[in-house]
């Protein structure tokens, strides 16, 4: 803690990023709490993004995120279900990326009419790439 007006905070760490749950109390005694997304960065510094909820609004904002978490805990139910109905596990596939991070084996290609498809300057530019799925049980035969 050490920090003026801090009264309680947690964290969560995961693999590149840290999550701060801070409970603080500014100089007129207002308390609320400051959601804190701590990310590593390529050079030696670090992404810093926070949100700040109020008390006064504490409320509907859990109000809110309840709902949010309801949805996703549908939407993967839902998905799991369709995965049984096709005979599919309904795990999600990853890629393998190469350490540039773009997908192992991906290379360029053009579309059959030998241009870029009209997707803005910028990506028209950039290569076409394709990606490779590999499940997460292949990954671990290698």
């Amino acid at each position: 803690m050490g920090v003026r007006g801090e009264l309680f905070t947690t964290d969560i760490s995961l693999d590149n990023r840290t999550y701060f749950f801070n409970v603080k109390e500014n100089r007129t005694g207002d308390v609320f709490l400051q959601v804190v997304e701590s990310k590593n960065t390529e050079g030696s510094g670090f992404d810093r993004h926070a949100i700040v909820v109020f008390e006064d609004d504490m409320q509907k904002f859990l109000q809110g995120l309840e709902t949010t978490l309801k949805f996703i805990e549908k939407n993967r139910k839902n998905r799991l279900k369709e995965a049984a109905d096709r005979g599919d596990s309904g795990k999600k596939k990853f890629v393998r990326r190469s350490a540039s991070g773009s997908p192992a084996g991906a290379r360029g290609h053009a579309s059959r009419s030998g241009e870029a498809p009209d997707r803005g300057e910028e990506q028209a530019k950039k290569p076409a790439r394709r990606v490779k799925v590999i499940s997460k049980k292949d990954l671990k035969k290698d």
